[in-house]
């Protein structure tokens, strides 16, 4: 089971993900490909203050623009 404050990170992270879509002009994917960006999203943003230390809402906001971007090359 997913703790509470998990949770909060991955909704963040899923507000972050459709803000920039729509930011970018790249229609927003469907919510299960938004849910699955978001859980990579705060995965990777935790390894990162594992191993570097740092404050893990700077580091979803900062890797939001490189999903987006990331995906949008796929396309």
């Amino acid at each position: 089971m997913i703790g509470l404050f998990a949770k909060q990170q991955e909704r963040l992270a899923e507000r972050i993900i459709r803000r920039q879509y729509q930011k970018q002009g790249v229609p927003v994917p469907n919510d299960v490909t938004i849910s699955i960006q978001a859980a990579k999203m705060v995965a990777d943003a935790r390894q990162i203050v594992k191993t570097r230390g740092g404050n893990i809402w700077a580091i979803l906001k900062e890797t939001g623009k490189d999903i987006i971007e990331h995906s949008s090359r796929k396309r």
